[in-house]
């Protein structure tokens, strides 16, 4: 029987009857896997929009962080949540600079930094004021700045206006990031707060799986073309089962809850996730760019991995508070 011919590496046919050794033939079907693998990749990549097997890596990393540092000791997170705040405000601040609105860097990462443990171990009074003042501390440097050029310079290199537009910068930078994720680190100091954050993260995570998945598959009616050229109402529909489902189990099996709160904080939490991720999709039209950042490989910068998160820990700090007179209520419904 004669022996049928093989493909070499390169594609060409080998001799008729000539039998490769075994390992020539193990390299020949390595290869042509490699190139099955790398055809695949870049179809994913090219429908995706994004390095797809990157966001993965990273997004696996960020949630065993998270995961560690939330079920080994809830203080752990602290440390987390200062970075990525920090992260984030860099993010921000340096894309403002592209557009003309200087937000001081050292000041705002010093802000960021001191307000995340503050909101932890003090109440929220404490961190109401620590906030105001940080904010304020941020906005004077810029002023010291400016006067420090006029004296180098013996002229005005600020105007009223640029100033006032970095004032309001940089109360937008921290009001945004600073202060909506501290609720998410005071959600965390209450009893039980590490099962609330873990379980808003897998809801706000479902979220975005399902609208990217469902909207992948069956997107047609777009949500906010001028805004977000890629979200679809489908996509939206995707989310909010997933995150329902996700919601649901995490009511029933972690926070002690009935099974009709995980529909509230499904709903609830999709509607802040898809609000944050629009409104950070303003930002980037605004400042003119695609991602706030490259520091994560597949996923933009920080700020782009988190943009749901932000609003939503907010939310799930007043989910926490309603829970107990909400189920006081439908119990009186009987």
């Amino acid at each position: 029987m004669p022996t049928p011919p093989s493909e070499h590496e390169d594609g060409r046919d080998a001799q008729p009857g000539a039998t490769p050794p075994a390992s020539r033939s193990l390299e020949i079907e390595a290869a042509r896997i490699r190139r099955q693998v790398r055809r695949i990749n870049d179809q994913v990549n090219e429908r995706s929009g994004r390095n797809l097997l990157s966001a993965i890596g990273i997004a696996v990393v960020l949630i065993a962080a998270v995961l560690l540092s939330l079920l080994i000791d809830k203080r752990l997170f602290i440390p987390l949540g200062m970075a990525i705040a920090v992260l984030v405000v860099m993010e921000l601040t340096i894309a403002m600079r592209r557009v003309g609105r200087r937000v001081p860097r050292v000041p705002s990462a010093i802000v960021a930094l001191a307000t995340v443990p503050i909101a932890y171990f003090f109440p929220p009074s404490a961190f109401w004021v620590a906030f105001l003042v940080g904010v304020m501390f941020v906005v004077g440097w810029r002023l010291v700045e400016a006067g420090i050029h006029r004296l180098q310079r013996g002229r005005i290199v600020t105007s009223k206006r640029q100033l006032a537009i970095d004032a309001s910068s940089t109360a937008f930078v921290h009001f945004y990031v600073t202060f909506l994720a501290s609720f998410t680190v005071m959600l965390l100091s209450q009893p039980l707060g590490e099962y609330w954050v873990l379980s808003f993260i897998a809801v706000v995570v479902a979220v975005d799986t399902g609208a990217y998945a469902a909207g992948l598959q069956w997107g047609r009616t777009k949500l906010a073309p001028r805004i977000s050229p890629g979200k679809t109402w489908e996509g939206i529909a995707g989310g909010v089962v997933l995150g329902t489902l996700i919601a649901i189990a995490a009511c029933v099996l972690l926070l002690g809850l009935p099974w009709w709160f995980g529909i509230i904080m499904g709903v609830t939490l999709t509607v802040t996730g898809v609000c944050g991720d629009l409104t950070e999709s303003m930002i980037k039209r605004d400042l003119g760019v695609k991602d706030m950042s490259n520091w994560l490989p597949g996923h933009g910068g920080f700020f782009d991995r988190v943009d749901s998160m932000i609003p939503s820990g907010a939310m799930a700090f007043a989910l926490y508070f309603w829970s107990t007179p909400l189920m006081e209520f439908a119990q009186r419904l009987g």
